[in-house]
């Protein structure tokens, strides 16, 4: 079992689901970074994406495209975040994901990247511009290297592709849950349940679902079909704006907000598996 999968087993025996945030690696700084994850597991919080800034963002809405410029403007790079990351693990019981252009990954080399990676104590890798047509070969060395390769299926999907997709996944899939980039929202569509719902009778990987969750009702829509909620947008806009605030008072309110955004999953039902 990869890290990610021993992650999952243990929610199921637990009967718990989990949000999974997204930070934006260094904004506002790499020990802003660090403190946050090593925190998170102190509010039930096993899984944590990390996004890699890159200076042409895929899907990333205006929120994460200005915390990735702030980033790249001090001149933070892959290795440092890696230290930042490997930092955090040692500290506490948190399992990291990258979020990161296929762009970066190529540029490093897939296997140097991938080493890194793991060595930094990274269990899995999103890379929304990878299309699973051009995936084996980054695959073939996460595969090697123990590492998931997360990805994604989309509203527009055909299911004939979808199906495909979640063969060739590893760890969890990542279902996006609109179409269009990726920001808060004030409602999500309604068919994303039912989407979701038909994709659980296809595979038995965990499903995780992400882009414009922001609410607790979002929480409570999407808890009794999802096994993983992914917050990004609405995150990275409170770490934006809690800068004129102490480090420790900023921190709190990540924490807090993402207490009250997780509430509504402690009273989701159990999760229903393909049987």
């Amino acid at each position: 079992m990869s890290a990610i999968d021993r992650v999952f087993a243990q929610l199921r025996r637990e009967g718990r689901k989990t949000l999974i945030p997204f930070l934006s690696a260094g904004d506002p700084d790499l020990e802003f970074t660090t403190a946050v994850l090593r925190r998170l597991p102190e509010i039930g919080i096993p899984l944590c994406e990390v996004g890699i800034p890159y200076s042409d963002p895929i899907a990333d809405g205006p929120v994460i495209q200005s915390s990735y410029t702030r980033v790249l403007e001090r001149g933070i790079t892959v290795r440092a975040i890696w230290e930042a990351v490997q930092t955090a693990v040692r500290q506490a019981p948190i399992t990291p994901i990258t979020m990161v252009s296929y762009a970066i990954v190529y540029r490093h080399g897939l296997e140097r990247y991938v080493r890194e990676a793991k060595q930094a104590g990274v269990a899995g890798l999103i890379v929304p511009d990878l299309p699973l047509e051009e995936s084996p070969p980054l695959a073939d060395v996460c595969r090697r290297e123990d590492l998931s390769l997360i990805q994604l299926i989309t509203p527009t999907t055909p299911k004939e592709r979808a199906k495909r997709i979640a063969q060739h996944t590893t760890g969890f899939i990542y279902y996006v849950s609109v179409v269009g980039i990726t920001g808060e929202r004030q409602q999500l569509p309604p068919e994303v349940v039912d989407n979701v719902a038909w994709l659980r009778t296809q595979t038995d990987l965990p499903i995780c679902i992400g882009f414009g969750i922001s609410r607790p009702e979002h929480v409570r829509m999407l808890a009794p079909v999802a096994d993983g909620l992914i917050v990004g947008s609405a995150l990275v806009r409170r770490i934006a704006d809690s800068q004129d605030q102490t480090r420790q008072t900023a921190i709190e309110n990540v924490l807090n907000f993402l207490r009250q955004l997780a509430e509504p999953l402690e009273k989701a039902h159990p999760l229903s598996r393909r049987k």
